[in-house]
């Protein structure tokens, strides 16, 4: 059964680590195939969000989105939202919910969001 909305990324987070969730359908079909085309920039993207989702030490990969994309309004809330670079062209957009300990997954995909364009 394929995942969607509010399904957690993978498995379940252990103590300190952030819950990945999807915030639709959309972003649950991108990641299934950024699974297919780019597994191990997959895996290594998955354990830095779960880890460190707001991390500052590899701005090549992982960096706050700017201006307007700064911010993401998710469920009533403005949450600080975050891109990682899986591959060259591949993303994972996330607003990231301290209180709850979940990142959740808005984007994913093997281009770059029309946002961006």
């Amino acid at each position: 059964m394929s995942p969607k909305r509010g399904d957690r990324a993978a498995p379940p987070p252990i103590e300190g680590e952030y819950d990945l969730r999807f915030a639709d359908s959309a972003a649950a079909e991108g990641w299934d195939l950024l699974t297919r085309h780019a597994p191990t920039g997959l895996r290594r993207a998955y354990d830095r969000i779960r880890s460190t989702p707001r991390a500052t030490d590899n701005q090549g990969r992982q960096h706050r989105l700017k201006g307007k994309l700064a911010t993401a309004d998710f469920k009533g809330r403005e949450l600080e939202r975050w891109q990682y670079e899986v591959t060259g062209g591949g993303r994972i957009w996330y607003p990231v919910d301290t209180q709850a300990f979940t990142a959740w997954i808005t984007y994913a995909g093997t281009g770059d969001p029309r946002e961006t364009d």
